[in-house]
């Protein structure tokens, strides 16, 4: 009986001793530690998209992913600027993270059911929608104008199978001129072509910051879609620790740094989080 006992004494143990050493195991594969050995923070993003990623007078980066992946880059090594940004095509967002080309997607990326299949998505940091950009003097004010004036309105949206649809989900009966670029469409509304622009909010904010004076737009936005980053699936530790530095940016010790960002693209103050009741379980 004695032997018994102790043999199964010497297999529990033995468990245990298995158990914690692959625990031991998997932490130290995680990215967190990686790429905190490796000092740097590797993130793919893009360089043509303002204001979320392109290129400055300087030829360096800039825009509101680009924030965003320095907001991490802090986390980790207490400077934003222990960062090395890869240029990808929208397509090579997802497979790079699956080769382990990037440690991060941070690349104004729509979250869908269907990519949460193949990507971690992190918190969502924007919600994108679909805005209108109107010459300052317009004679439309708000959404209830233009959908007042039916089909004496036109509306320039960029040409996909579904721009017209779109329009018409927020004016039913306006007219709609589709064009092959973006700057084609702004060109519409600045000689009158058109009444107004349907495009990104973000793209509208970003107009309206950077030609003071020059265009407004009416309060209403629809077709809501959430812009978060990614990174490589099977690796909580990491998408934890991306996770509370994104929640701690638009929430806490670091939100001076996110609202600054926020404010320097879209032109928008954002109110501070209030303090005592965790925000989140309201």
């Amino acid at each position: 009986m004695h032997c018994r006992l102790s043999l199964f004494k010497a297999c529990v143990f033995l468990f245990a001793a298995t158990t914690a050493a692959m625990g031991v195991a998997q932490a130290a594969d995680s990215k967190l530690d990686s790429v905190l050995q490796r000092g740097k923070l590797i993130v793919g993003t893009g360089s043509t998209n303002a204001p979320w990623h392109f290129q400055g007078a300087d030829g360096k980066l800039q825009g509101f992913d680009i924030d965003i992946a320095r907001m991490v880059a802090k986390g980790l090594f207490n400077d934003p600027e222990k960062v090395e940004f890869v240029v990808q095509s929208s397509d090579a967002r997802i497979p790079n993270l699956m080769t382990d080309k990037v440690d991060m997607s941070c690349q104004f990326i729509t979250v869908t059911a269907s990519r949460a299949q193949q990507v971690a998505f992190t918190l969502p940091y924007y919600r994108e929608g679909v805005g209108l950009l109107l010459p300052a003097n317009s004679k439309y004010k708000e959404i209830d104008d233009l959908k007042a004036a039916g089909d004496g309105v036109s509306v320039a949206v960029l040409q996909n199978v579904y721009a017209e649809e779109l329009v018409h989900q927020a004016l039913p009966k306006a007219k709609v001129d589709q064009y092959d670029s973006v700057d084609l469409m702004y060109q519409a509304v600045n000689s009158g072509r058109a009444d107004a622009a349907a495009t990104d909010q973000s793209s509208v904010k970003y107009l309206m910051v950077q030609n003071p004076g020059r265009y407004r737009s009416p309060a209403y936005a629809w077709s809501p879609q959430t812009y978060a980053c990614a990174v490589k699936r099977g690796d909580q530790d990491w998408l934890n620790f991306v996770n509370t530095t994104l929640h701690e940016a638009m929430t806490g010790v670091e939100f001076p740094t996110y609202a600054a960002s926020f404010k320097q693209w879209f032109g928008v103050d954002l109110p501070s989080p209030a303090i005592g009741f965790p925000v989140e379980f309201k």
